[in-house]
């Protein structure tokens, strides 16, 4: 339910769900942890995160929310393996990005979407605690009381809105989308991975 393409450096990880909106079941969440160590020690340069389809991703899988993964630990592993990734992260989100879905997006270090992209982390109205990281990372990006508007008042923004929030870094046409991701990429492709992590952990 994942693809993972190679070239030149750079590993795109794509979720292939498109059929369930991308929505992200706990064999998903193991296999992109999996992916993102295996990118790590094959010494990837950077890394770009998308979906196929209009979804990025809706976040868990109903049936297995219901049985629990909405609350698993498997969330925060993925988000913190991303995050401690030591090559250029980038979230290319082809459409929607909702719920326990953004821990991926929150932990790359850029972030592009698509005009037609949404936002919204429901956990307020579904009565779930978000990630442990996820209200750090987002309140680092826009601010605590914008923050509070997503996670708590259960704004739904749209790509413009997120883009002057600064959640997302660049608003890209859909059939430019993943060409503008591997645009940024360029500089850390050309350099050696040893050198693409040292800057990385300059960056707070």
């Amino acid at each position: 339910m994942i693809r993972i393409d190679q070239t030149d450096g750079i590993w795109t990880i794509t979720l292939a769900r498109p059929d369930k909106a991308n929505s992200l079941t706990a064999a998903m969440l193991e296999q992109l942890c999996d992916a993102i160590d295996a990118a790590t020690q094959a010494g990837a340069r950077a890394l770009i995160l998308t979906g196929e389809g209009r979804v990025f991703s809706a976040g868990a899988d109903l049936d297995e929310a219901r049985a629990g993964l909405a609350t698993s630990p498997l969330w925060e592993k993925l988000s913190g393996r991303i995050a401690q990734a030591e090559c250029l992260s980038i979230a290319a989100l082809n459409g929607t990005l909702a719920g326990g879905a953004f821990g991926m997006a929150l932990a790359c270090d850029l972030r592009l979407a698509v005009p037609e992209a949404r936002f919204f982390y429901p956990v307020m109205k579904l009565g779930f605690l978000p990630q442990p990281s996820d209200p750090v990372r987002m309140a680092a990006l826009i601010g605590p009381a914008r923050a509070r508007m997503i996670l708590m008042a259960g704004a739904r923004i749209d790509a413009q809105e997120a883009l002057n929030w600064g959640l997302i870094d660049r608003i890209s046409a859909p059939d430019q989308l993943l060409a503008d991701a591997r645009a940024l990429c360029a500089d850390a492709q050309s350099a050696t991975a040893a050198h693409v992590a040292a800057i990385k952990r300059l960056i707070p």
